[in-house]
């Protein structure tokens, strides 16, 4: 899964009728079932002692009168914003305002929030421009609900929470084990497990449909075999997600994740004295803290499990949480928080990333069966693929790299510029300014992909990319501060999407619709996706 207002539209490039209340918005933010959530946030970043942002580039932009400034930009009122998200029904489709707001202001427009100023940027060229100034310790301003909950609990930050040299020192120890392609190849049998697991408790879902082939409410499923690899790599224990009566502290930790989510955006979109009169807050604070105990149970429980080895001499064997505790250069404490962080990270990738391919690939059954045809020659009959087969299928992973494409996971971000000051095109902007990047627009651009809102895997083969700027698709972030897991997650996607194709042809739910996204942060189905699993028949040749 950043602190400025995430306006939030509908599927549509018109303003849709006003909706009777916010009531139905609110029923969806809890039937979220934890796959993510987009914050209505105000930029408040507490490290920084913001200055107005005109005032500071006016004076530098003297010596320039060409250039503009801050207070030159156009962009939509505050007023007005607050109408779209309360009285339009905008608060689930930020992602698609982006696309309205640059047609309507060009590549560049601003919004206030208070004293704090944002500039949007939704032109491929300044947002590489920005991410290349973004310093050896990025800002990051999304998190502070997260960082209230640490600090009232005397808790440690973690690699999404921590700042500055804290978090460098933090996510270099965290970055082994996991960044490296060659690294996250390790956990390939771990993986394979789960999604054995996984191919069991689709089969039992196909038998419990009247039809015998249909699975309902896919996005579900695909969330707990994610939640349940994550935890796996993380923990180095299995909690029982893909089990058919599923242990009660398991289903307690996957609620409490729910409910934490929920009530992180009630709290959001509400103004700051609610805190001390209506209950979201506190009930924001208490879902964190199951999440912690449970994490903290299954991190001392390895942590007394090396110990008896290490009494009865016996070499200590393990993967990545045996790596952070017995390599001493994490207080316990750090870890704690680190594993509960990425524990809240890697699951809406993986789980939302294969339901939109499952999706499109049942629409197009002839890319389907090519990619049938490709898992099948380098892994044919009953053969389990591992990570060393994925260089061998090109095609599988443009599937994946195009699903990322259409629905990026995170479909905006934000940096502030700390040690530069930036000009983008015709417009200065002192240090210290906040920039909200706006890559779903950008990856949905004819400029930057052709046919953008077709599904075309082919377009990431090289006899077929058309030459664009790469900064035009990056779902996993750019610089130091990219995506931790990447490596781990696309090694759960590819061996996942690979041993379904083996298994099963896809079909769209013949009673199905067209289902679209909304962003609770992440990029999700709109509704629950239902699709046919047919036993796979060879093809004829």
């Amino acid at each position: 899964m950043i602190r400025f207002s995430r306006l939030l539209i509908r599927r549509s490039h018109t303003v849709p009728p006003a909706m009777p209340s916010l009531a139905p918005l609110l029923r969806q933010l809890a039937l979220g079932r934890g796959r993510g959530f987009l914050l209505l946030q105000t930029c408040r970043a507490p490290a920084i002692q913001c200055r107005t942002i005109a005032g500071a580039a006016a004076g530098a932009a003297d010596a320039d009168k060409r250039l503009k400034t801050f207070k030159d930009l156009p962009g939509p009122p505050l007023l007005y914003n607050i109408y779209l998200v309360f009285l339009r029904a905008y608060l689930l489709y930020a992602h698609e305002l982006q696309s309205i707001f640059k047609k309507k202001y060009g590549p560049l427009w601003k919004t206030t929030v208070g004293k704090y100023h944002i500039v949007h940027v939704a032109d491929v060229d300044f947002i590489e421009k920005v991410l290349r100034q973004e310093g050896k310790y990025p800002l990051r301003t999304d998190m502070e609900l997260w960082k209230i909950h640490r600090t009232m609990r005397d808790l440690a930050n973690g690699p999404f929470t921590e700042e500055g040299h804290k978090w460098f020192r933090l996510r270099s120890v965290l970055n082994k084990r996991l960044l490296r392609p060659q690294e996250a190849v390790l956990y390939t049998a771990s993986v394979n497990e789960v999604v054995t697991d996984f191919l069991v408790r689709l089969e039992e879902m196909r038998k419990e449909s009247p039809s015998g082939i249909m699975v309902y409410d896919l996005p579900n499923a695909l969330y707990r075999f994610a939640l349940e690899g994550i935890s796996y790599i993380l923990f180095e224990a299995r909690i029982g997600c893909l089990k058919t009566q599923i242990p009660a502290e398991t289903l307690k930790f996957i609620d409490s994740v729910s409910n934490m989510m929920k009530y992180n955006i009630l709290v959001e979109i509400l103004p700051n004295w609610t805190k001390k009169v209506l209950p979201f807050f506190n009930s924001y604070l208490e879902h964190w803290d199951k999440i912690f105990s449970f994490g903290k149970n299954l991190v001392d429980k390895k942590m007394q499990l090396i110990q008896d080895r290490l009494d009865h001499g016996q070499e200590v064997k393990g993967e990545y949480l045996t790596f952070l505790l017995s390599g001493g250069e994490l207080t316990v404490k750090e870890i704690y928080a680190s594993v509960a962080e990425l524990l809240m990270a890697g699951v809406d990738t993986t789980s939302n990333t294969l339901c939109w391919a499952l999706y499109h690939l049942a629409k197009n059954p002839e890319i389907q069966d090519e990619l049938y045809k490709e898992v099948t020659e380098v892994a044919p009959g009953e053969t389990i693929p591992t990570g060393d087969d994925f260089p061998k299928m090109p095609l599988l992973k443009a599937v994946i790299k195009e699903i990322l494409r259409m629905y990026p996971v995170v479909p905006v971000n934000s940096r502030f510029v700390m040690e530069n000051d930036l000009t983008l095109g015709d417009y200065y902007f002192p240090k210290e300014t906040l920039f909200a990047l706006a890559h779903y627009c950008v990856a949905r651009e004819e400029a930057n992909f052709p046919e953008p809102e077709k599904f075309n895997p082919y377009r990431w083969f090289r006899e077929e990319r058309v030459k664009n700027n790469p900064f035009s698709s990056i779902p996993f972030g750019y610089g130091v501060r990219a995506c931790v897991g990447r490596r781990i997650a696309e090694l759960e996607m590819h061996l996942a999407l690979s041993r379904i194709m083996q298994k099963y042809e896809v079909k769209p739910d013949p009673r199905g619709g067209k289902v679209g996204s909304m962003a609770r942060m992440v990029l999700a189905p709109n509704k629950p996706i239902n699709l046919q699993f047919l036993n796979r028949k060879p093809l004829p040749p």
